[in-house]
């Protein structure tokens, strides 16, 4: 089997797994319990928030674990809307948003606050030009992803934060579900960013693990009230397993981070240079610095993309449409929409997302069984 599908969701690692389960069978205290055992769960799982920010060099308090990245845009984005709504109900996001943003701010729409899309180009990506010119007064969040799930563009999240020093009193709020151990943290984590949401499963972690990063001093209201766990900012017994694993899944992939990324960048380049020389082929996502290095899509002219993850799957390869989460929708890629591509040719996009898993011997696999069906395309066409 070939998974090429890691965008969607990435395999536990068994060391992971390993501290999911010794957790489970040793820690099951409640961590707001006040006997020994549930200060045996507590200390743990403020070890394991403690490690996250060392890793990620800011600081514990600043840690808030969720279930996922939906959660946490979920969180800050409405968070932000309820705790700011004296002082505005303009929004700003992109229009190349994963859906937990975009129907987020959907919904928000419906309850009275204005949201501004940003348009992207060619290759969608915002321009800051833009943004500056979309920031009024009553202007309350910004909120950009940093990688895009679909083609892989990194959007300019350091020169929308520069420029947002201008307007302090403005949320920042970035979605880095696809940017943790992709080369990128310090983008992430520049000195004006105020939120960033995290998924524990894009990186080796169990599903249902999830934290986001809120800068000291910013508040946003609770979606979850109950227990007052989080310091009252999350409520819900905590997912202790899952957290401590999810903090091993993270020191193992960054360290793994530079040996990953530069393999990922050549298993991207072989396919991109080879599927490049069909006469079908559309590829939109490049493979500078630019882009990440583990996402690329493309398109084969009058084949849907649905069409061609079936075929690949004849051969135990797993690719994608365009974004997992909505691909059974059989719906046009909203990024590829964005960017005004042709519907005919984005109805035909596909996603290969790669892992630190994956092997350059797995891309020239791919390549082969490509050849086969592109004749085989070509023919029915």
């Amino acid at each position: 089997m070939i998974y090429f599908d890691n965008s969607a969701t990435t395999k536990v690692l068994p060391e992971v797994l390993d501290t999911y389960n010794k957790v489970s069978e040793r820690v099951w205290g409640n961590p707001s319990s006040l006997h020994n055992f549930g200060e045996q769960a507590f200390n743990l799982l403020e070890q394991s928030r403690k490690q996250i920010a060392n890793l990620l060099h800011v600081h514990s308090d600043e840690i808030y674990f969720t279930s996922g990245g939906t959660e946490g845009d979920n969180w800050v984005i409405k968070g932000t809307a309820i705790t700011k709504r004296e002082f505005g109900k303009h929004i700003i996001t992109t229009s190349v948003e994963h859906a937990a943003v975009h129907n987020s701010m959907e919904q928000l729409k419906q309850l009275g606050y204005e949201i501004t899309y940003l348009p992207v180009d060619d290759e969608g990506r915002i321009s800051v030009a833009d943004l500056k010119q979309a920031i009024r007064p009553d202007t309350i969040l910004v909120s950009i992803m940093a990688i895009n799930n679909e083609i892989g563009t990194i959007e300019p999240i350091q020169e929308a934060g520069e420029l947002l020093k201008n307007y302090p009193k403005i949320h920042f709020h970035i979605d880095a579900v696809q940017g943790l151990a992709k080369g990128i943290q310090e983008m992430i984590f520049n000195d004006r960013v105020d939120f960033v949401a995290f998924s524990g499963h894009k990186f080796h972690a169990p599903r249902g693990t999830g934290f986001i990063y809120g800068r000291r001093g910013r508040r946003i209201a609770p979606l979850m009230n109950g227990g007052g766990q989080e310091k009252n900012q999350r409520s819900g017994t905590e997912n202790l397993p899952g957290i401590a694993a999810m903090a091993k899944a993270i020191r193992l992939v960054l360290e793994k981070e530079p040996a990953a990324i530069k393999r990922e960048r050549e298993i991207k380049q072989l396919i991109s240079d080879h599927i490049s020389k069909f006469e079908k082929v559309v590829i939109f996502s490049k493979n500078d610095d630019r882009f990440a290095p583990h996402i690329l899509c493309f398109a084969i002219k009058g084949v849907r993309g649905e069409t061609i993850v079936h075929a690949f799957e004849k051969y135990h390869i797993y690719i994608s449409t365009t974004s997992a989460c909505s691909s059974k929708s059989h719906a046009e890629s909203g990024t590829l929409n964005a960017m005004k591509v042709p519907e005919n040719i984005a109805t035909s996009a596909v996603r290969i997302s790669l892992g630190d898993q994956n092997t350059l011997d797995e891309a020239k696999q791919f390549v082969d069984v490509f050849d086969q069906l592109y004749e085989e395309f070509d023919k029915l066409s």
